[in-house]
């Protein structure tokens, strides 16, 4: 080779060497900050993301809070199948602590026929228990375990004082899924329904908060954590949004009546009423404030013997038809009714033997009617 083309091809190397340093330099420059930070995608600022709402550290709150107090309920019942074969089945249900001691408020219906209850808390830890009192009437049980230190509990609220709209929580055990929380309104209150061991529940508390099988006997919460109502039904089969609860007062009673050491005797409501006020009440001819209208009563129940009217005629009003001429009940021993389950609530502070007093509307004036309080016809458990 000659010397001149041996120069131009060293000076060619040289210069192809150089040029391709400088690229590669300078894409390795300009990717380095992100091979040193791995950032491969965006996301959100890690302050502002970690953040929850008032509402959703509210529910956040009383679920880390009611979810030690909540429990899972194991009953196993033994039956005869087709060969009169003793068989074991099990069913699931809820409940919840009352006290430290190991107290537990649940449904009749969860415990009904159990020839053993096992209850799991949320630790895992698994107890026998002992049924202490029931209310058949109401879907009521109280139950014992007896564990070896003290439990957490939950707080009873008033449910007297609930109204539509206001937010509440359920906790349980739904299919099995234990400490399942689920988050809604209050839909109404005062309803009135058949449970699943075929009893007439009234003034019970509607909700959409999500309330399958195995809910029941578990709390239904407000938004500072106190129980105001034990989950206990539903419309169908399946969660539509339309759930029903015992309210937490009607528990109080038998509470205090085991505590006290009675029998838990409980009177029922022996009428039918509808809540009417206003212009509805005016256009009837009846005082404006309002008050219950009785539409029927139960052959036999207290109001029968005390002397309470029923409807005479059935009027149509809008779509609806209302039985007229009967009482309408203003106060109940005293305190004024303003909403339709007025007559529930009173009677489920009541025992049987004692005695209420209804303010009655009745041909044109008021009349104070003594009604002593019976045990219930067997239509009417």
């Amino acid at each position: 080779m000659r010397p001149r083309t041996f120069l131009w091809a060293l000076a060619f190397l040289t210069i192809f060497v150089w040029l391709t340093s400088r690229a590669n330099w300078s894409v390795r420059s300009l990717a380095a900050p992100l091979f040193r930070t791995g950032l491969m995608w965006t996301e959100p600022n890690s302050v502002h993301g970690a953040g929850f709402t008032m509402d959703e550290q509210n529910n956040i709150d009383i679920y880390k809070t009611a979810r030690q107090a909540t429990v899972f309920i194991t009953s196993t019942a033994v039956r005869r199948d087709f060969f009169f074969q003793p068989v074991a089945t099990q069913s699931l249900g809820s409940g919840f602590l009352v006290n430290d001691a190991g107290f537990i408020l649940t449904n009749f219906h969860v415990i009904s026929g159990s020839s053993r209850l096992q209850v799991t808390l949320s630790d895992q830890s698994q107890y026998y228990a002992t049924a202490l009192d029931t209310d058949r009437s109401d879907d009521l049980a109280l139950i014992r375990i007896t564990p070896k230190r003290k439990l957490p509990f939950l707080r009873l609220g008033d449910s007297d004082r609930l109204e539509v709209g206001q937010k509440v929580l359920a906790i349980g055990n739904p299919f099995g899924l234990e400490g399942t929380l689920t988050v809604g309104v209050v839909s109404s209150i005062g309803r009135e329904i058949d449970s699943e061991n075929q009893q007439h529940l009234q003034g019970m508390i509607q909700t959409d908060a999500a309330i399958n099988g195995g809910n029941s006997g578990g709390p239904l919460l407000d938004s500072s954590g106190s129980v105001i109502g034990i989950d206990t039904a539903i419309l169908g089969q399946t969660n539509i949004g339309i759930g029903f609860a015992l309210p937490i007062n009607r528990a109080k009673v038998l509470l205090s009546d085991y505590q006290a050491g009675r029998v838990t005797e409980r009177p029922r409501v022996g009428v039918s009423t509808e809540y009417v006020a206003g212009d509805l009440a005016d256009a009837l001819g009846l005082p404006v404030r309002g008050g219950l209208l009785v539409q029927g009563v139960v052959r036999g129940s207290s109001e029968d013997r005390a002397g309470v009217r029923g409807a005479r005629e059935v009027v149509d009003i809008g779509n609806v038809e209302l039985g007229v001429g009967g009482d309408l009940i203003t106060a109940i021993d005293g305190k004024p009714v303003q909403r339709q389950d007025a007559l529930v609530q009173a009677l489920s502070q009541k025992h049987v033997g004692d005695t209420v007093m209804l303010t009655i509307f009745r041909n044109g004036r008021s009349i104070t009617l003594p009604v002593k309080l019976l045990r219930p016809p067997a239509d009417i458990s």
